[in-house]
């Protein structure tokens, strides 16, 4: 009965690939997101995932591989948020919220006046169940791009998220780094595209980090934790939206974010419940010690409390 619970999905092969780009999707994300709770980047990932739509509305337009079109205007959205702030007095989140907004307005105006015979609107939204082989390859190709550069700076990247001066000092350059993390989230946003839409992208990419954050101090720790977590809810979400008929990139993200609430309220260390748990244990035991030295202080001896 499990069994055929888990492979009856499976028999159709459109549920296949949409596993396939589920899995993809969730270990690069929850790799970047890593970073990405440490440097406190959560907006500048919204601001990215919104940025590529118009490039994605190009894309069809011209004919071209969406991914291209999504790339494109991802750095370009980063490039404008960098002048924005190094351009006068305009602060960072500032910047980051004119230049997404507007570019996710863009690409807005643009689906509205393209004449087309495919529904643009699933990439704000996201079309998992649509996931054809093509786009698979390039979920696939892009995920292993960011896995692969990520993995190799990983020493550099964290050195930069803890300690940019730091990084400087010992010959590292912390304006090149920021800018490949950039680069990494511009591509990282275009593998969940087709996940869970532009609108969602941003939960994929800050949860998994935030709740491994919560259940761990060391970092190695946390970019094993952050992946295994995005990937079982990414799989969870998949199975409970094919047997309750709900959106797949939605249902994937309320599985992370109850996950998440799970480890903020019971996590082990950090939990709201956990802690105040283990100090309503800690006040009665110090409650019982001080009216046993009472009693005691009061006797001369030591007598069984009441």
């Amino acid at each position: 009965m499990i069994a055929e619970v888990l492979l009856d999905p499976f028999q159709y092969e459109f549920m296949t690939r949409a596993l396939a780009a589920t899995v993809i999707a969730s270990f690069v994300c929850a790799l970047l997101s890593c970073w990405l709770v440490l440097i406190g980047w959560s907006l500048m990932g919204d601001a990215v995932a919104h940025a590529v739509l118009p490039g994605v509305v190009l894309a069809y337009l011209l004919e071209l591989p969406f991914a291209l079109g999504a790339v494109v205007f991802g750095l370009l959205a980063v490039t404008l948020i960098g002048a924005v702030r190094e351009g006068g007095r305009i602060k960072e989140d500032a910047a980051i919220g004119i230049v997404f907004t507007t570019l996710f307005a863009l690409g807005l105006v643009l689906i509205s006046v393209t004449p087309s015979h495919t529904d643009l609107n699933h990439i704000v939204f996201g079309n998992l169940l649509g996931v054809s082989r093509a786009d698979l390859i390039q979920i696939a190709v892009l995920g292993a791009v960011v896995t692969v550069v990520a993995l190799l700076k990983r020493r550099d990247l964290t050195l930069y998220a803890f300690d940019p001066t730091h990084a400087w000092a010992i010959g590292l350059n912390p304006r090149l780094l920021g800018a490949l993390l950039l680069g990494l989230l511009a591509f990282t946003a275009v593998t969940a595209l087709q996940v869970v839409g532009i609108v969602l992208v941003v939960a994929m990419l800050i949860t998994p980090g935030a709740t491994a954050y919560l259940l761990t101090d060391r970092f190695s720790t946390m970019l094993v934790l952050a992946p295994t977590v995005s990937v079982l809810s990414g799989v969870t979400g998949l199975y409970v939206s094919y047997y309750w008929d709900t959106s797949p990139g939605g249902m994937i993200v309320l599985v992370q974010g109850a996950v998440f609430a799970a480890v903020y309220l019971f996590g082990p260390r950090r939990g709201i419940v956990t802690r105040l748990f283990r100090n309503g244990e800690r006040g009665g035991t110090t409650r019982v010690r001080r009216r046993s030295a009472m009693s005691t202080d009061q006797a001369g001896t030591t007598r069984p409390l009441p």
